[in-house]
Formats: structure tokens, sequence, C-alpha cells
């Protein structure tokens, strides 16, 4: 009887190996250690950044604190346009030379350039942000921001006043209270003297931003990060930015100091 018992008791632990051996894990899925709180705890994302009146690029180093909630620092840098800007163009061409005019902004006085840095917080709504699978969450960032101003060229014709009627140059000018008469005759315009003209130009205007938008992102704990967002950003800066040229001899848009966009963004990019 001793020897039975002895027996039975030798193989009851065998029974439960069967059951064991059924727990089995896709290497596809995240495992959480609950007690720990998340598997990766760094975050580096690139923003593709479309809004009403511009464009940005941007980078994003963040720390993730919590399934909820995640920190981190922004940069980026892009481009503001006024709402009146309206881009156009005659197709000229000039014998002598061949060249063919660009397009340009009538009225326009200065390009506006922005460098914008701050701190934010990405927060999720639920545990969804857990799992693959869309997370839902609200996204915002303030700091400060640099308005960078370059000087916008055009070609303008200008005529002898000595030699025959088709007797003319076309020189690059920037606008100034002297030329405004020729700058702002749009039949005097031959076409803008590209991007890079003005460049050793450049001045700054200091400000501040903010940005607030919802934030969607497919598999929010993932190793690689694929979300989009959708907000309204403010940039304010502390005097009056002239990017259009305001002059008595035509009707122009007045400029202002504060500009309200609303955006869409494509974020990209990796956890560790």
């Amino acid at each position: 009887m001793a020897q039975k018992i002895f027996l039975l008791l030798l193989l009851m632990p065998l029974s439960f190996l069967p059951g064991m051996a059924q727990q089995t894990y896709d290497t596809e899925d995240n495992i959480y250690d609950e007690a720990k709180g998340i598997v990766y705890d760094r975050e580096f994302t690139v923003d593709l950044k479309l809004h009403t009146n511009g464009f940005a690029l941007g980078v994003n180093i963040a720390r993730l604190k919590t399934y909820y909630l995640t920190r981190f620092f922004n940069i980026e840098i892009g481009e503001l346009k006024h709402p009146k800007e309206f881009r156009q163009s005659f197709d000229f061409q000039t014998p002598a030379a061949s060249r063919v005019s660009r397009a340009f902004i009538f009225g326009k006085q200065n390009s506006l350039l922005v460098l914008r840095g701050g701190i934010g917080e990405k927060r999720y709504f639920s545990e969804k942000a857990k799992r693959k699978g869309l997370a839902v969450g609200v996204s915002y960032v303030a700091g400060p921001s640099l308005g960078l101003l370059k000087p916008y060229y055009l070609e303008l014709v200008r005529s002898s006043e000595s030699g025959p009627f088709d007797d003319f140059t076309i020189r690059s000018e920037k606008f100034t209270e002297e030329n405004a008469s020729t700058f702002l005759d749009i039949s005097r315009i031959y076409g803008s003297s590209g991007f890079t003209k003005g460049l050793g130009e450049i001045s700054a205007i200091p400000g501040l931003h903010g940005k607030l938008a919802v934030h969607f992102d497919w598999g929010a704990f993932d190793e690689f990060v694929r979300a989009i967002e959708a907000g309204v950003m403010v940039d304010a800066y502390f005097q009056e930015v002239p990017i259009m040229a305001e002059s008595s001899l035509v009707e122009t848009p007045e400029n202002k100091a504060i500009f309200i966009n609303l955006y869409i963004n494509l974020q990209l990019g990796k956890r560790w």
C-alpha cells in the first residue's frame, strides 16, 4: 500500500506538464511587465507638418513616463505666409538672354521663416495605448520662437531715359520707400529673384508659440512610431511682422503680430 501511495505522488507533478507546455507567446506581441510599467521609455520622432499658411519640419526627443503620458522636447523650422499672398507669373522671356521669368508674389516685402523650440506632452485617453491598434489622445507644446525675416527680391524692368524704346535692363531689387512706385507697379515686374537672394540680409524677431492637437497613434507602444495629429497652432511676436509692403500707392493687406493656423502633422520615428 505504501508503495502505491509513493508512486501516485511521484506521477502527480507529471500530469501538469501538458498544460504548462500549451502556454505560448506570439513573438509579434508586446509583453508588458505590469509592475515595471512599459517596455520602452525613450522616443525619437520626425514631424512633417502642413498648415493653412505654410509648412514646418521638426524633431521630437521624448521620455515615456507612463502608459498614458509622454513628455517631449520639440524643435522645428518652417515658413509662415501672409493670408493674402498670391503667386502669379507672366512667363516673360528676354530675347538676349533666353531667360524665362520666375513666378512672383505681388506686394511681398519679406519672407518669414520661423524657428520654434518647446516642451510638450502627449496624453492618451485609455489603455488602448498599451496594445496594438489605434490609440487616441491629445498633444500640446509651447515655447519660444524666432521669426527670421528675409528680404523678398523682384526682378524689375528699368528702361533707359535717353536710349531707344527697347533699351532696358532687368535689376534685382527689394522694397524700399525710394523704389516703391516701381516695386508696386505690376507692369514693371519681370519676375522674382529666387529664394537665395537676400539670405545675407536676414533679421530676427522674437516671439512665442503654442500648439494643441488631437493625436492618433497606430500601436502607441510598438517599436516604430506612426502617428497623425490635427490641431491649431498660434505664433505671436512682440511686434508687427512686415511680410507685405504697406504703401499709399496700392491697397495692400495689413501686417500683423499674431498668426493662427490649423495644421495636420505626420509623425514617424522609433522607440527604445
